[in-house]
């Protein structure tokens, strides 16, 4: 009887505080790989990450949707991407690449959808917005302040330098452009620190006009998304360290992996990406050069880490941590952009920081998403597989072990209306809203299985998948505009082989064609098809910029 009592009385605070409504944090990285961070086995110093993450409940096989603006478009309104008109990409300043002029390919972000900032402001919360919007540009109709946040700091456009951003690329406050920038420390002007520094701001405005409302942050981190930029002393703490190179790399990270528990003994650690050449191979020069590289992109993970742990300590001043939901994920698996090796000026400090797309390339991404085949752009777990947690203290015991339901996007939204109590609209703004697929992710909490009722479908750039259970069909260039290649499906068995190495397309036909007969009704629903106006004959070439 008195092991009861104890037990009973230390979930009773837990019970109380989970029936206040939450404030909710949902904080997105960028362009950063699976195995990064130091929980997920990296060797990359991210203690707060980390102490988060053992303090919460963390997601084995979490899914985002393959590329930032796709990704973005899901997480802000619990749509499927091209349901929202961010099919592929939105439109770049001043331009209207990316809109083929049909509903699931504009470019930005339609009046078709609420974003979860407008359901809560409409339940009563506070809604606040720092960091990379990327839904819509060109008309200011489309920007943050006029999508349900109250207050907004950060890029509107999309990617940007770190320590100079210029417009079109800028920083805005509210409605208007930052001139001149301002540094919110004592070191120079730097993205991340100031999307953070305006994030805790705007949390004390709120504490100090009463905070009677709970409040809703999203904070959208540019880094570790080229151009790769970091403060030195930041960049001093890793040089050296990789010159180990990108094979060792892999292997290390892998090993750990496995220690954590995060991967399965018996999976097995994909082949590197042919073409990726031996590290051996480089003369000394260019193994320092990629050294450089590498030490930068962790610098910039690590800047991340700091400025959360800064957050954190700000919510421990303000007696708000305990009642404070944290949601952590990447827009997309590591960047391959910018050619094997990578390409701009590294030692060079002063032309580094200027430069617009300085990248780590394709050998190290290969690292950085760690033990999959693929990057950014694909749907093959390389590409969408993301480091995912939910931290609430009040409401989330610590999870010793990692939770293995396979999850995705659509279901971050119905989550935060779940525990904000919260109504998601039929109709908004006289327009007629899709419903949500996604689960809420309550149970996760206790470490219960999600009730999942449909497949995990993504689509982005051609690329396509469907889970269901243990059993995945993938493709590269599987669903171009003219109609879906069926013979470009690839079948896994996910359980039995996460990274992807054994396809069974021709030894199960019959799954493969059960599950892609499902992907095409989902595709028709969701709005994957049509690709193109009629008009408009082929669709425009693709761009790597943001």
């Amino acid at each position: 009887m008195k092991a009861f009592l104890i037990s009973f009385l230390l979930v009773l605070p837990i019970c109380l505080h989970a029936a206040e409504r939450p404030n909710v944090i949902v904080i997105m990285v960028d362009d950063m790989g699976f195995s990064d961070l130091g929980y997920h086995g990296g060797e990359i110093d991210t203690p707060y990450l980390d102490a988060l993450a053992h303090g919460g409940v963390r997601f084995s096989q979490f899914h985002n949707s393959g590329r930032c603006c796709p990704t973005r478009a899901t997480l802000i309104t619990g749509l499927h991407p091209h349901q929202t008109g961010v099919g592929h990409m939105t439109n770049p300043p001043n331009h209207p690449a990316h809109d083929n002029g049909v509903a699931g390919y504009r470019g930005f972000l339609n009046r078709q959808c609420v974003t979860i900032a407008e359901a809560l402001k409409d339940s009563g919360y506070a809604t606040f917005m720092t960091g990379k919007w990327h839904l819509g540009y060109n008309d200011r109709s489309r920007w943050p302040m006029q999508r349900g946040f109250d207050k907004f700091y950060g890029c509107v456009s999309g990617a940007t330098r770190f320590f100079h951003p210029v417009a079109p690329r800028d920083m805005v406050f509210g409605n208007d452009p930052v001139m001149p920038l301002e540094s919110t420390t004592d070191e120079a002007f730097y993205t991340t620190d100031a999307f953070t520094d305006f994030a805790i701001q705007f949390i004390d405005e709120h504490q100090k006009e009463g905070g009677e409302r709970p409040f809703f942050l999203y904070l959208a981190y540019t880094a570790p998304h080229w151009p790769l930029q970091a403060f030195e002393d930041d960049i001093a703490k890793y040089r050296g360290k990789y010159t180990i190179g990108w094979d060792k790399l892999r292997e290390q990270r892998f090993q750990r992996q496995k220690e954590l528990g995060l991967i399965a003994p018996h999976i097995k650690l994909s082949p590197k990406t042919a073409n990726i050449p031996d590290w051996d191979s480089l003369d000394a020069k260019k193994q320092d050069e990629m050294d450089l590289k590498m030490a930068v992109y962790a610098a910039m993970v690590d800047r991340v880490d700091q400025n959360i742990g800064k957050l954190v300590n700000s919510l421990k001043d303000l007696a708000l941590s305990e009642n404070t939901m944290i949601l952590f994920l990447s827009d997309n698996g590591g960047c391959q952009e910018g050619g094997m090796l990578g390409q701009g000026e590294f030692y060079d400090v002063e032309k580094r920081n200027l430069q617009l797309g300085n990248s780590y390339g394709e050998a190290w991404a290969n690292a950085s998403n760690t033990p999959f085949r693929f990057y950014k752009h694909h749907t093959h777990e390389g590409g969408t597989s993301t480091p995912f947690f939910i931290h609430w203290p009040a409401g989330i015991q610590a999870q010793h072990d990692w939770f293995e339901s396979p999850a995705q996007l659509i279901d971050v939204v119905p989550t935060i209306l779940d525990v904000a109590g919260a109504d998601y609209p039929q109709s908004y703004h006289g327009n007629a809203i899709p419903e949500l697929e996604g689960v809420s992710l309550r149970p996760a909490f206790q470490g219960e299985a999600l009730q999942r009722q449909q497949p995990i479908f993504i689509e982005h750039e051609n690329n396509a998948s469907a889970r269901e259970g243990d059993w995945k069909i993938v493709g590269k260039s599987v669903s171009p505009p003219s109609g879906v290649q069926y013979q470009r499906w690839e079948l896994y068995n996910i359980a039995q082989d996460r990274t992807e190495t054994n396809n069974l397309a021709t030894k199960y036909p019959e799954k493969l064609k059960t599950l892609s007969a499902k992907w095409d009704s989902w595709a028709k629903r969701a709005m994957v098809y049509p690709k193109t106006h009629p008009s408009k004959g082929k669709a425009p070439k693709k761009t790597l910029k943001h």
